[in-house]
């Protein structure tokens, strides 16, 4: 007898397990402070996970670190082929994943 309908079922108790846990996690503080703007929630997600009461130090590193990442310029594709300090890496890589894709190492 076939135990294949036993093995995907096997799946079921580890997604029950999650769903109940779920509503008992915290929220991640640099979600909090950056997509929610809620810097008091924030605040009391990383008093939370570092266990220590001035977490300034973090909203601050939080907030630089935003602010860096939008000042980041963005480039094209084209551009990036243009630039002749990364046209070396990025053929690197386009040519091991096609060599990757076309082995078949992902089927097995």
């Amino acid at each position: 007898e076939s135990r294949w309908p036993f093995l995907f079922g096997a799946i079921i108790v580890p997604s029950l397990i999650q769903v109940v846990i779920l509503p008992f996690l915290p929220e991640s503080p640099r979600y909090l402070l950056l997509e929610k703007h809620n810097r008091s929630k924030a605040e009391k997600a990383f008093q939370r996970f570092l266990g220590k009461d001035d977490v300034s130090p973090e909203i601050e590193e939080v907030l630089a670190e935003s602010r860096a990442q939008r000042n980041t310029k963005l480039v094209s594709i084209v551009q990036l082929l243009r630039t002749r300090a990364v046209r070396w890496q990025i053929v690197t890589v386009v040519v091991t994943m096609g060599c990757y894709q076309l082995c078949g190492l992902n089927a097995v």
